[in-house]
């Protein structure tokens, strides 16, 4: 389903031009990402074990792609995020706190309703930092948001040197708000319909606490129990005129501890994942206290670059009705 844009629209760089400017996106913002938030680029799988469980499993309903391994006849899924390895590869790197790992993350994602912003094919910095335990707290959680905003208004004014017809701009002044202050101020609203309103109001904005049901009973979204903690995670989100919209261009978030992991898989009724060597090594303490996240490189190329439809700046699969559509607009997929 494609979602309506102006019907002036008229893509500001060609072909060519795009996949330029799309080099220059993802070379300098992962720079500046490193740089803010002291990490090291490491190389991530593609597949994992099932009975790791370290794949994610999103809000629990997206099937992974999974296949039987002829060498030991094991099954392995194909990532849909490494939300769970990136906690794993920190102890196993030695990273000490306040420094952390990225890595370019490409996964499958075969169940995603297919948008102007969503596609089967993701591809996402995902980045993970060690902390102590006395920056599981707000503070620290909005102190990182600041630096990741900072990192793509940079970008954002470095691509519209380089390619002058590019006029957005995104703010690095980011309004911090909860999931309940948000339904309590937008009570009518949908979730969606909520965060478009507020990222109009105040353009960056990031919402903190999704996953708990909130004061309706309903959670502002789902999240998987397993990663971060719900009372100290979040999203960034912009507001996006071509699209007349609010985009999300980062989940992030504190991870869990034993206490908050053991809290949320009762609340979700799967304490049948603490048989996994994953979350018995959070219950005893074998994997070091974190705060991590992913920011879509295709989503962040899209704003970067003022495109309408994710299709325009990478390569996927789009129904046949999509693509007619697409083309009756004159917007040319990759």
């Amino acid at each position: 389903m494609i979602r309506p844009f102006s019907k002036d629209y008229v893509p500001l760089l060609g072909l060519l031009e795009t996949q330029k400017a799309i080099k220059l996106v993802k070379d300098s913002f992962e720079r500046k990402l490193a740089e803010a938030l002291n990490l090291t680029r490491v190389t991530a799988p593609l597949v994992v074990y099932e009975k790791s469980g370290l794949n994610d499993h999103l809000t629990g309903v997206e099937r992974p792609v999974s296949f039987t391994l002829k060498a030991n006849r094991e099954e392995a899924e194909v990532v849909q995020s490494l939300a769970k390895w990136k906690r794993m590869a920190l102890g196993k790197y030695g990273i000490p706190p306040r420094d952390g790992i990225y890595t370019d993350m490409n996964a499958l994602r075969k169940d995603e309703v297919l948008d102007n912003l969503h596609s089967i094919y993701v591809d996402q910095w995902d980045w993970e930092q060690s902390i102590e335990e006395a920056d599981r707290n707000l503070d620290y959680l909005k102190m990182t948001v600041r630096k990741i905003v900072k990192a793509i208004a940079e970008t954002k004014e470095l691509v519209n040197r380089a390619f002058p017809s590019l006029r957005l701009r995104f703010s690095e002044d980011v309004h911090f708000i909860t999931a309940e202050e948000l339904r309590r101020r937008f009570p009518d609203l949908s979730p969606q319909e909520r965060e478009d309103a507020i990222a109009k109001e105040h353009q960056t904005v990031f919402i903190i606490g999704i996953g708990w049901p909130l004061g309706d009973g309903k959670p502002h979204d789902l999240r998987a129990p397993d990663y971060d903690d719900w009372n100290l995670n979040g999203d960034i989100l912009v507001w996006y005129e071509p699209l007349n919209r609010a985009v999300e261009l980062s989940s992030m978030g504190i991870r869990v501890d034993k206490t908050s992991l053991l809290s949320q898989l009762s609340a979700c009724s799967a304490t049948e994942k603490l048989k996994y060597p994953f979350h018995q090594d959070i219950i005893n303490g074998r994997l070091p206290l974190s705060i991590g996240g992913g920011i879509g490189q295709s989503r962040l190329c899209l704003v970067m670059l003022e495109k309408v439809h994710i299709g325009e700046v990478q390569v996927s699969l789009w129904s046949d009705e999509d693509l007619k559509e697409l083309e009756k607009a004159g917007i040319p997929i990759l």
